[in-house]
């Protein structure tokens, strides 16, 4: 005789979807302050993006006004002579100032930036690394004219030797060449630059790599990492992408420094070979250091200038986002 049983199923009844619920969610918040502050959030968003047309608007309009009355090319001309009729000005000595200083800024201060966050959040005790953190986050809230006057004041003496010792060694590529004259170029601007976007660069890339997943590292110990094989592995992937965005802040700071800049550099409208030659300007210094005594042409063609430096920030920052948004396998977001 066959005897057969009737299984039933124990798990519970699944409870029937919320049809009005599911459609409160998708049209969207229902509380008032939610509401309030959806409302407040997407008007900082629009608000943000108004302020910025806004300015490109401004610049692009007295820029125009500038640059039809400008004898010379705008692009390619070295002088800058708003006061002539006609006037003649031009921004390639600007924008090669600019770019250089800010490569040799980054150059010297990325490297180094890192490898203090390193120390300070896998190598140093926690007694020591508080203090440095500190005085590191002081460095930040230096102003730029007492950077300034110590680099007018301290650094341009002290770089005589330095650029001796350049001269000697290096100076025929010519780029590293030395006539003796006092030591106020662009690799001067560029060291205090360095100095002036370290602390930036330092405390973001700190805060990113202090969010590693425990996880990620021990998992590395375990398999034999030694420390460095458990940085190269684990932290540096982890946090790439907030190195770039660390980097580009302080790229940021580097392209539109004024103060220090205008102390330190001794500026010429001419394009110097080497570094260690002085001459050059950037953008920011020479609206700084002409605005005040210019002419209604003056200060149209300063702000052409100011124009140029703002498209060269968002390309900037474009950039950044571009190789940020390649790289999301080692955002914090997947980790």
């Amino acid at each position: 005789m066959d005897i057969s049983t009737k299984t039933t199923d124990a798990s519970p009844p699944a409870p029937e979807p919320d049809v009005a619920q599911s459609k409160r969610n998708a049209r969207g918040a229902t509380r008032p302050g939610d509401r309030i502050f959806l409302g407040l959030s997407r008007g900082s968003g629009i608000l943000l993006l108004v302020i910025m047309a806004a300015i490109a608007v401004f610049l692009t309009y007295r820029a125009s006004l500038a640059i039809s009355k400008d004898h010379g090319n705008f692009l390619t001309t070295f002088e800058w002579n708003t006061n002539l009729t006609p006037p003649s000005f031009g921004i390639a000595v600007l924008a090669f100032g600019t770019i250089v200083s800010s490569i040799i800024a980054m150059a010297l201060a990325v490297p180094v930036a890192v490898a203090i966050a390193l120390f300070l959040t896998h190598y140093a005790p926690r007694k020591l690394s508080g203090p440095i953190a500190y005085v590191i986050d002081l460095l930040a809230a230096v102003p730029s004219i007492v950077y300034g006057l110590w680099g007018a004041l301290i650094l341009v003496p002290h770089m005589q030797g330095l650029y001796g010792w350049l001269n000697d060694y290096l100076g025929w590529t010519g780029i590293f060449s030395w006539d003796g004259g006092a030591p106020r170029a662009m690799l001067t601007v560029g060291i205090l630059l360095a100095i002036m976007i370290l602390p930036i660069i330092t405390n973001v890339s700190r805060e990113v790599f202090r969010q590693v997943p425990r996880m990620h590292e021990e998992a590395a110990l375990a398999l034999g990492a030694t420390r460095w094989e458990v940085v190269r592995m684990a932290v540096l992937p982890f946090g790439r992408s907030g190195v770039i965005s660390a980097s580009m802040l302080g790229l940021g700071r580097a392209l539109g420094e004024t103060m220090a800049v205008a102390t330190v550099l001794s500026p010429s409208y001419d394009i110097q070979a080497s570094l260690l030659d002085p001459g050059g300007g950037t953008f920011a210094q020479n609206i700084a250091s002409k605005f005040g005594e210019a002419t209604e042409q003056g200060r149209d063609a300063l702000i052409a200038s100011g124009l140029v430096l703002f498209v060269i920030t968002l390309l900037v920052n474009g950039a950044a986002r571009a190789i940020i948004a390649r790289r999301k396998e080692y955002s914090g977001a997947n980790a």
